[in-house]
């Protein structure tokens, strides 16, 4: 079988830490293209799910939009990821407690 080129454009770092993984497999970055290549061509289709990150979907950019918005208003709280991880551990009471500590340093009373 006649073989062909190939160029692809990737970012230098991506392609140096995908030959030391094909390294540590036992391939080159020809061959462990050509296997996917293959798998695509006998499946009809990437052989793997391709899926956005959530974190970038419009729905999720407006909730944050309007979380920051909130913030800014002052009508909601802000903590840290310390906080978050403390609360992790605490019961729904301790935590209710903690949150209203947290609005009560910020002035806001409900």
């Amino acid at each position: 079988m006649a073989s062909t080129s190939v160029t692809i454009p990737m970012d230098e770092e991506l392609k140096r830490q995908a030959e030391i993984l094909f390294e540590d497999m036992g391939l080159n970055m020809a061959t462990a293209m050509t296997i996917f290549t293959k798998a695509v061509v006998r499946l009809g289709k990437i052989p793997f799910e391709v899926a956005a990150d959530p974190f970038y979907s419009i729905e999720n950019q407006n909730r944050l939009a309007e979380a920051a918005e909130r913030l800014q208003q002052g009508k909601g709280i802000a903590v840290t990821m310390e906080d978050l991880e403390a609360m992790e551990t605490m019961t729904p009471e301790e935590a209710r407690a903690f949150g209203e500590t947290a609005k009560a340093r910020i002035g806001i009373t409900t």
